[in-house]
């Protein structure tokens, strides 16, 4: 019968003395975080009320369909009244909130920046027809997503092939099962249904996957960068539906690869209650204005 010999107590190595002192040089924590962003108007000075009851007038407008706005509602505030000047003050009241847009169609581009308040986007767009000087328009949009974005992200018709997916390619392993379940709740989804989400991050798939991957859903018309849950990229695959949505840490290393197959990503939409508190807080400051 083997004998268990009994343990030291308290154990070798151990007990007073033996373990660094916390406050000794060279034993250092990480910092805990002290602050987060958090909202903060932005109050420009005017000297002279009455230039710029335009901008006034536009801001009024804005307040006014944000308080109105409902659930997949879309409201646009023409801007093509304001001079440079009143302009200047309307970006400046507005500021730059946490998403920015960028679409690309055919003789065409529109950048699209949130304001600090939740639901008003910026819109610029540009034509570039041929043989003619470039157009620029500007306006409002009051949405949870800016609407003439959501138009031009995914192409008319883009087919998949999975047949051609499913054909044996050197370093191919999971592409052709990740295609035909994305394809498959791609077709399958409707206006309203839930997101389905499928995660590479916790997939087995090699470079040569994600390449026959990409090629296959093709690429779409607008890509979204939102900086409300850390650093994140959209972008709109050529396929209905699909979204391609990656999150960056701090140092710009890669930490979540999805795609998501829904309207849109929920990262990038502005939440019912905030384009609620943006209503009250473009009223604050069209009183402090004023």
């Amino acid at each position: 019968m083997s004998s268990i010999p009994f343990a030291t107590v308290p154990p070798i190595g151990y007990g007073p003395g033996t373990q660094p002192d916390e406050d000794a040089d060279g034993l250092a924590y990480l910092a805990m975080p002290s602050g987060m962003r958090i909202y903060e108007p932005h109050l420009p000075e005017i000297d002279d009320p009455a230039r710029f009851e335009p901008a006034f007038a536009a801001l009024e407008a804005i307040r006014a369909a944000l308080e109105a706005w409902t659930a997949q509602g879309s409201t646009s505030v023409a801007l093509g009244q304001l001079d440079a000047a009143n302009r200047a003050l309307l970006d400046e009241t507005l500021g730059e909130g946490e998403v920015a847009i960028v679409v690309e169609a055919p003789g065409e581009r529109v950048e699209i920046q949130e304001a600090t308040c939740a639901g008003v986007w910026r819109v610029r767009g540009t034509s570039t027809a041929a043989g003619r000087a470039p157009v620029l328009r500007e306006r409002i949009e009051i949405a949870a997503f800016p609407r003439g974005a959501l138009v031009r992200a995914f192409p008319r018709e883009w087919p998949v092939d999975l047949d051609y997916a499913s054909k044996p390619r050197p370093g191919v392993v999971n592409a052709p099962a990740i295609l035909t379940e994305i394809v498959h709740k791609s077709r399958e989804h409707r206006p309203g249904m839930m997101p389905h989400v499928v995660n590479l991050s916790l997939l087995p798939h090699t470079p040569d996957d994600l390449g026959l991957i990409e090629a296959c859903l093709g690429r779409g018309g607008i890509t979204i960068l939102s900086r409300g849950y850390g650093n994140c990229r959209i972008d709109a695959t050529a396929t209905a539906g699909v979204w391609r949505v990656r999150y960056y840490n701090s140092a710009d290393t890669l930490i979540l690869d999805t795609f998501e197959v829904t309207d849109v990503p929920e990262v990038a939409c502005a939440a019912p209650e905030d384009i609620a508190d943006s209503a009250i807080r473009l009223a604050d400051i069209l009183a402090a204005l004023r």
